[in-house]
């Protein structure tokens, strides 16, 4: 087990924070005073330390820039009503982590030192958590890449590991519209779709951008044989209402198994809603629009929690989705977990882990 005294804390001289007074919390702009830090040599993890936030120093050779060994995880911190700070499911965030770890041919970070190092983190820099709002928080992103000084194709022998956190408001602040994509590919079977591997990111940018481009802010990702079964939704999962049936694509070798997904299938079962982890097809979605039984979509992911999707556009066709007004379970459910992270309701299934 680590214990406090096993991370060296190197705080920083003056806080940057006054720089964020009167600015808009636009996500992923702004950096904390801290970060965490250890390096992975002959089969251990060394190093452990807490330093101001800084840019590293790699030599060109390192095996992260030639062949992609880099892996990532997305979390959040919020600030309740009493001014406790709480992590937002770390368990499954850092067991989400090791899993990708293990595609990518990483090691893992063992449990106590991953939430050691964002307990003590985050205490160092509370101030950067926003005050209590249930959606503003303190985005958090540990992650990992392979350090080999060496140009050859092989898993890499050394690693560092970090985390930065970043204040952010809301990720989307409009409904979305999206595109069916049946061109490119996010994943296939054997791939690393389930892992939060750096490459996947970047693999997906050219479609995203050309989507942007006719005025769609997210994709919808198909199936890489048929582009026939609906996936995910660009960064997020992706989940639909149908004759009452809360309907999403089952978590996969090729689907990213979602944190905050997972969190509202569960709140959708104790609320004794059906719920249905199963293939749905394009062409089921649209029959289910035509024929009025859809009656919400709405993408889950830790950046945006909630995104409802405004319309679909498949074939030639925009299909324009009911209103957000008029959609009763993911406003309830974004309204239950808004007020959970605030402290206003009871943690029932004792998700909120206190700093």
């Amino acid at each position: 087990m680590i214990n406090t005294l096993d991370i060296k804390v190197t705080p920083i001289a003056t806080s940057k924070i006054a720089e964020l007074e009167g600015k808009e919390l636009v996500f992923g702009r702004y950096f904390s005073d801290h970060m965490f830090s250890m390096d992975y040599k002959d089969g251990e993890w060394r190093n452990l330390e807490i330093l101001p936030y800084q840019p590293l120093t790699l030599n060109p050779s390192c095996l992260v820039f030639h062949y992609g060994q880099a892996i990532f995880e997305g979390m959040k911190a919020y600030k309740n009503k009493a001014g406790d700070v709480a992590l937002f499911r770390p368990d499954a965030n850092i067991k989400r982590f090791n899993k990708s770890a293990a595609r990518m041919c990483m090691p893992d970070v063992p449990d106590e030192i991953f939430l050691e190092a964002l307990k003590q983190l985050i205490r160092l820099d509370i101030d950067w958590v926003p005050e209590a709002d249930g959606f503003s928080s303190l985005y958090i992103r540990p992650f990992m890449i392979a350090t080999d000084e060496y140009v050859g194709v092989k898993a890499s022998t050394t690693y560092k590991f970090l985390i930065i956190t970043s204040p952010a408001g809301l990720y989307y602040k409009q409904p979305v519209k999206v595109k069916v994509e049946k061109s490119y590919t996010r994943s296939a079977e054997g791939g690393t779709g389930f892992a939060k591997a750096a490459g996947n990111y970047a693999a997906s940018m050219l479609p995203s951008k050309l989507a942007l481009e006719e005025g769609f802010q997210q994709l919808i990702w198909t199936d890489a044989i048929e582009h026939k079964y609906i996936e995910e939704s660009g960064t997020m999962n992706v989940l639909f209402m149908i004759n009452g049936t809360l309907i999403t694509p089952p978590a996969s070798n090729t689907i990213l198994r979602g944190v905050t997904r997972d969190s509202v299938l569960d709140v959708a079962r104790s609320w004794g809603i059906p719920v249905e982890e199963r293939r749905i097809s394009i062409d089921e979605v649209i029959e289910a629009i035509n024929n009025n039984t859809l009656t919400e979509v709405f993408g889950a992911g830790t950046a945006a929690t909630i995104a409802h999707i405004a319309s679909i556009y498949h074939d030639g066709k925009d299909y324009i989705l009911p209103t957000v007004e008029n959609r009763d379970f993911s406003n309830k459910v974004a309204k239950y977990l808004y007020e959970l992270r605030s402290g206003a309701v009871e943690d029932t299934f004792g998700w909120m882990v206190k700093c």
